[in-house]
């Protein structure tokens, strides 16, 4: 084995696991990955096997250093980045999940949430957002209430909670023998349970939902050695986790107020760095925490998550068969000069940030027969588009503070035509760096600054290097339309009440 010292990123999203080696230029020095399988059992339920999703890091990550020619000595760390909410209960003794792994895009909670609309303002004020399905304490809560015998074992502290990072760290430090149980703050604040400014559990929220405090994880920082793995990489520090979308954050190297970016994948998930203090958002916007290190103030974000993106793609390839393969919808929405007056408001389960509502339902506004497939799949392309514009003029409004420019990243992002609409929507300029997998690479730099791997965030922004820019060119005219006839076929796609109170989202001038 070589002398090369790496650091080992395990990334855990809702298709794939993956574990990618970085080295101390934050290149990428070998990636394995396994895809995920997802259960649709019912309309609105999705879930994954926990066992799974741990038996794919116990293949990849020998993978990973295999194809690098390196083995666990030459590793100096490890750091996690999952996907959030996604909501794992399993017994502490065996160490077997008691239930499906309910994940985040899953939406059977809706009754969960109705019961406490009364307290949406006090859970606002604690948690930083209102009570909605998309968050991991009502699929806790649904969980205590449908799997016969776990509320009583909750209450004894024989069943765990925690989100996917909680679920590999334990796993990682031995499990049922010595796992050590913990969740980092930036998925804990998306669980609708933690005190958004103390940074712990709330004693107000667990009692409203009547969640037992004996199952829940301790909640620490994103940069810190927790423990030493004992599977997988013996002796290797595990010395980072995060949710998926703050590492992105933290990837993108967004250290400022003001610094942005934008993740593209199955949905698209777009967070501002907004500083030290918490945001309150009057725009549908979420205030979460971005970062957060031991011996500093917690970095604050507000994020607006949009459902569908490249699922959106998916669809139009695999239900309605107009196109073979993803990266053919680019060059058949080039084919027309425009999307010939057809939006597509792809609210499949509704319409997440920034409008939150459940019972929106997707729709085609516009069609005639003049409308052609290159029109279809440019009106896809468009849909995520608009719904970043959405989502960037509330943070705008929110927030004060005009991003100057969006960093994107995600497999979106090769999509060119996507990405120029994008800087011509936006009127910003938008860029992607050298290596995209900015959420990994998030999670590496997190767990290599704990162990001094970098010695600061200047020796990570040595590191960036931009791999492609898009710069806005379309007319101002023209943007004012075309915007004004997406939030028009927004405006029907909402439910009644929805619409009814439905707006532009121009930022205030």
């Amino acid at each position: 084995m070589t002398e090369q010292r790496v650091v080992a990123a395990i990334d855990l999203g809702t298709t794939s696991a993956r574990c990618m080696l970085f080295d101390h230029r934050g290149r990428m020095v070998a990636i394995a990955q396994r895809e995920q399988r997802q259960s649709f059992p019912r309309p609105g339920w999705a879930e994954q096997d926990a066992l799974e999703l741990w038996r794919n890091v116990r293949r990849i990550v020998p993978e990973a250093l295999r194809l690098a020619g390196l083995d666990e000595s030459n590793v100096a760390a490890v750091g996690i980045a999952n996907q959030r909410e996604t909501t794992v209960v399993w017994d502490r003794r065996t160490g077997q999940p008691l239930a499906p792994a309910i994940t985040w895009q899953d939406t059977r909670t809706g009754p969960v949430v109705d019961q406490i609309a009364p307290e949406a303002e006090a859970v606002r004020r604690i948690a930083g957002f209102k009570p909605a399905s998309y968050f991991a304490a009502p699929r806790l809560r649904w969980l205590l209430d449908n799997v016969r015998g776990l509320e009583s074992r909750a209450r004894s502290g024989e069943a765990l909670f925690g989100t996917l990072e909680s679920w590999l760290i334990w796993n990682l430090t031995g499990g049922p023998k010595h796992g050590i149980h913990v969740t980092d703050v930036t998925n804990a604040s998306r669980t609708m349970l933690m005190d958004l400014r103390s940074l712990q559990w709330s004693s107000k929220l667990l009692g409203l939902l009547d969640i037992p405090d004996a199952m829940l994880p301790r909640i620490v920082s994103n940069s810190e050695v927790y423990a030493q793995c004992t599977t997988v990489l013996p002796g290797v520090p595990i010395a980072a986790a995060i949710g998926d979308q703050q590492a992105a954050l933290f990837g993108q190297l967004c250290f400022e107020p003001g610094d942005a970016k934008c993740t593209y994948g199955t949905g698209a998930f777009l967070l501002m760095n907004v500083g030290t203090s918490i945001v309150d958002s009057t725009h549908g916007l979420l205030p979460t925490v971005g970062f957060a290190a031991p011996g500093s103030d917690p970095m604050y974000a507000l994020e607006g998550p949009i459902a569908v993106a490249g699922s959106l793609v998916r669809w139009f390839r695999d239900s309605l068969g107009v196109i073979a393969t993803a990266p053919q919808i680019e060059t058949l929405a080039r084919t027309v000069e425009d999307n010939g007056g057809c939006y597509i408001v792809p609210a499949f389960s509704g319409l997440l940030a920034p409008h939150w509502d459940s019972e929106a339902r997707g729709i085609f506004v516009g069609l005639t027969s003049y409308i052609t497939k290159g029109h279809l799949a440019r009106a896809v392309l468009e849909a995520t588009a608009w719904q970043t514009w959405e989502v960037v003029n509330a943070m705008t409004n929110d927030s004060g503070v005009a991003p100057t420019r969006l960093a994107v990243d995600g497999g979106m992002t090769s999509n060119h035509l996507l990405m120029q609409f994008n800087a011509d929507v936006l009127n910003v300029p938008v860029v992607r760096p050298f290596v995209s997998e900015t959420v990994s690479l998030g999670a590496a730099y997190a767990a290599g600054l704990a162990v001094g791997y970098w010695p600061d965030t200047a020796a990570l922004r040595a590191n960036r290097h931009v791999a492609a820019a898009w710069y806005p060119s379309m007319d101002d005219r023209i943007r004012r339309r075309e915007a004004a006839g997406w939030t028009a076929a927004v405006a029907r796609a909402l439910t009644p009440t929805e619409a009814a109170t439905h707006y532009s989202w121009e930022p205030q001038r």
